[in-house]
């Protein structure tokens, strides 16, 4: 059996609040109605779904005028991010979602790591420009510059590297007998 309910909040894999949707009565019963997140669709409830898709629309067109201001805010912003290198350039750490999202706070803007369209942490200097996705329809793009401070020679001296080779060569390989 399915139970006709109308959604009063959005629903994850089942609908949007104000959709009128069929689900078996277990779930109805023992998850949705207790939680509020529904209610059956009687025929007054169905009038009150009107006022819930108004409201719902002009909730959905707020949250976007919102996003796109904060995305022309985000846009015009640039950050530098130093990261520690060791002998030979070798970075240590990298910049991940969560970092970036705390280089923004710092700036006032709240972002949630997991809008940040990061592919995999940044592992090398250099400019970038990260897509940071803050509504379905808006996306907004941070510029960020990632610095090695006093990066090290990679030179090695020249006595160091001959002491290691002769250690190298001193010590005989012995094969395993099997």
């Amino acid at each position: 059996m399915s139970t006709q309910l109308i959604l009063t909040t959005n629903v994850k894999n089942l609908g949007a609040e104000g959709d009128v949707v069929s689900v078996a009565d277990g779930y109805a019963r023992n998850f949705l109605l207790p939680r509020q997140m529904a209610v059956v669709a009687t025929t007054g409830a169905m009038r009150r779904v009107e006022s819930l898709k108004l409201l719902r629309t002009e909730r959905e067109r707020k949250e976007l005028e919102e996003a796109q201001e904060l995305g022309k805010k985000i846009d015009k912003l640039s950050s530098t991010v130093e990261l520690q290198a060791g002998e030979g350039g070798k970075v240590f750490g990298s910049v991940s979602g969560a970092d970036i999202a705390a280089a923004l706070a710092e700036r006032g803007f709240q972002v949630d790591k997991r809008s940040i369209q990061l592919d995999e942490p940044i592992k090398k200097a250099g400019s970038f420009e990260i897509p940071i996705r803050l509504h379905a329809q808006v996306t907004a793009t941070f510029k960020l510059t990632v610095a090695i401070p006093h990066a090290p020679a990679a030179e090695e001296a020249p006595a160091a590297r001959g002491a290691k080779a002769k250690s190298e060569k001193a010590r005989p390989v012995r094969k395993k007998k099997a």
